[in-house]
C-alpha cells in the first residue's frame, strides 16, 4: 500500500508568556509565545519501509506567532489541504522539491503574497511537516537527513528563480562540492561537542535591572560565551542596562543587542554610537526588515557589527542583503519563510557571499527547529562554525517530545529521527486557544478571527 496523506490537523496553540514579560523587546512589549501548529497523519504503519507495529508515522511542523492572529496562521493553513489529503509521501529530494514548489507556485495563493506573509508561512509549516516525516521515515534527524544528501539532490531543492545574478545552480553545486570531503569527519565533531550557542533569557526589555544581572551572570557560569540584551526602549536605560550588563560579565563575554525594528536610520546610527562604549558585538535589526538600503547605511554608519533576517520574508531579500553589503551575519528563520528548501537556498547565499549565519530561535519551538538546519550548513555547506551561534531561550521545551537541549553553552546535537517538531498531546489540549483549561483558566480571551472549523480538525 502506497503511504499517502490522509489528514491534516491544524491547531491554535498559545502560551501566555506576556504574564512574565518573557519575549517582552522594544516593539513587542507583550508576547503570547504561540504556535499555528500542522500534524500531517498517513495511512501507514510504523517503519519505514510501511511495515512493523505501531501507530502511522505523522509530520509536524508549525508557525511561530506571538498570540493575536495565530487563527488567521492555523486558517491560511487549512487552506493547504487540498495540496496535500491524498497526497503520496514525499521520501526524497526529487519528491520534497516537488511539494516546495507546489505550495510556493500556486498561482492563486501566490497573489496573496507573492512569496511573502501569511500564505508564504504557512507553507513553510506545511514543508516542514513534511520534512520531519521524510526524516522520520528515514530513521534519521533532519540534519543528518539533509546532510547525507548528495550535492546534486541539494541543489534540486533550491528555487533558483529571482537569485542567478548572485548564486547559480552551478556555484552552488561547486560550494557543496567543496565540502563533500570533510562531512563524516564534521559530522563526528558534532555529535561529540554539540554546536555554539547564545542565549537571550537575561535579556527581555521588561526584566528589572536586579534580574538582568542575575540572569547574565548565570549564563556565564553555565557556560555561555554569548548574551543578548533587548535595546529600544529609552536611550538612557539602553545605556544603563548594557553598563550593567557589561559590569556583570565582565570584558570577555560577547553581549549583542537586539532593537527589533525599533528605529530609523538615524536613530539606529545615533543609538549605536551611544552604546558603542559597552563593546555591542552586534546590533540586531537595527530598522525594518525590508529596507536593505537601510542596513547598508546602519552598518558603515557606526562601529558595531549588524545581523539581521528574522523577519525577512524570503531569500530575494536575502539576496539583496547580502549583494548591498547589509549585513554582517545573516540570521535565518526556521519558520519564517517556506521551509527547509527556502533557508537551504539562504545558507547557499550566504556561503557564497562569506557571511555567517547566526539563527533566530527566540520563540516558541524555533530552538527545536533551527539547530538541525545551522548543524546542516556545519557538515554540507560551510563547512565551519567560527563566529556562528544558534540562539537559545530557555522556555517552553517542555512542551515537546524531543526537546532541544543545551550543555555548556551548546546545543546538544539531535539523534532522535524527525525534526523535533512533535508537541506532546497534552500541551496541545491543554493551550489550545480559546478553550484549553489553560486560557479557560483565565479572564474570557479577545474576540478571535473566525477561523473555518475544518481547519481545526
Amino acid at each position: 500500500m502506497s503511504l499517502t496523506v490522509t489528514g491534516v490537523e491544524v491547531h491554535d496553540v498559545r502560551f501566555p508568556t506576556s504574564e512574565e514579560l518573557d519575549g517582552s523587546d522594544a516593539m513587542n512589549p507583550d508576547p503570547d509565545y504561540s504556535a499555528a501548529y500542522v500534524v500531517l497523519r498517513t495511512n501507514g504503519t510504523a517503519g519505514a519501509d510501511g511495515t512493523g507495529e505501531g501507530p502511522a508515522p505523522e509530520g509536524h511542523g508549525f508557525c511561530f506567532t506571538i498570540g493575536r492572529g495565530n487563527d488567521v496562521m492555523a486558517a491560511a493553513i487549512g487552506t493547504l489541504r487540498p495540496h496535500l489529503l491524498g497526497r503520496p509521501v514525499s521520501r526524497t529530494a526529487a519528491g520534497l522539491g516537488a511539494l516546495y514548489r507546489e505550495l510556493t507556485h500556486d498561482s492563486q495563493l501566490r497573489w496573496l503574497g507573492p512569496e511573502k506573509g501569511v500564505m508564504h508561512m504557512a507553507a513553510g509549516a506545511v514543508v516542514n511537516a513534511a520534512w520531519d516525516l521524510a526524516a522520520k521515515l528515514a530513521g534519521q534527524p533532519v540534519w543528518r537527513f539533509l546532510a547525507g544528501m548528495t550535492p546534486e539532490e541539494l541543489v534540486s531543492l533550491v528555487d533558483f528563480r529571482y537569485l542567478t545574478d548572485a548564486l547559480t545552480p552551478d556555484e552552488a553545486l561547486a560550494l557543496l562540492r567543496a565540502a563533500e570531503p570533510g562531512r563524516a569527519e564534521r559530522t563526528e565533531r558534532l555529535l561529540a561537542e554539540g554546536y555554539p550557542a547564545y542565549t537571550t533569557s537575561p535579556g527581555w526589555l521588561g526584566y528589572d535591572d536586579d534580574k538582568l544581572v542575575r540572569l547574565a551572570r548565570e549564563a556565564v557560569a553555565d557556560g555561555f560565551t554569548q548574551i543578548k540584551l533587548k535595546v529600544g526602549g529609552d536611550l538612557h536605560d539602553d545605556v544603563r542596562r548594557l553598563a550593567l550588563a557589561r559590569r556583570a560579565v565582565g570584558p570577555d563575554i560577547r553581549i549583542a543587542v537586539d532593537a527589533n525594528q525599533r528605529w530609523d536610520v538615524e536613530g539606529a546610527i545615533t543609538w549605536m554610537k551611544a552604546l558603542a562604549p559597552y563593546d555591542p558585538y552586534w546590533i540586531e535589526e537595527p530598522t525594518s526588515p525590508d529596507d536593505v538600503l537601510g542596513h547598508a547605511a546602519v552598518r558603515a554608519g557606526q562601529p558595531v557589527k549588524v545581523a539581521t533576517g528574522e523577519h525577512i520574508a524570503n531569500r530575494v531579500v536575502f539576496k539583496q542583503l547580502l549583494q548591498a553589503g547589509g549585513t554582517d551575519f545573516v540570521q535565518i528563520d526556521a519558520a519564517r519563510v517556506a521551509g527547509v528548501n527556502e533557508n537551504l537556498a539562504v545558507l547557499l547565499l550566504a556561503a557564497k557571499y562569506g557571511v555567517p549565519v547566526c539563527p533566530h530561535a527566540g520563540g516558541v519551538g524555533l530552538c527545536e527547529l533551527v539547530q538541525h538546519l545551522s548543524m546542516f550548513d556545519y557538515v554540507a555547506v560551510s563547512g565551519t562554525w567560527e563566529d556562528r551561534v544558534i540562539e537559545y531561550v530557555d522556555h517552553l521545551h517542555e512542551h515537546f517530545a524531543d526537546p532541544a537541549v543545551i550543555r555548556a553553552g551548546r546545543y546538544v546535537t539531535p539523534r532522535a529521527p524527525g525534526f523535533s517538531a512533535r508537541m506532546l498531546p497534552a500541551s496541545l489540549a491543554d493551550h489550545a486557544y480559546p478553550a484549553g483549561p489553560v486560557w479557560r483558566a483565565r479572564r474570557t480571551p479577545a474576540p478571535a478571527h473566525r477561523v473555518p472549523e475544518e481547519t481545526t480538525r
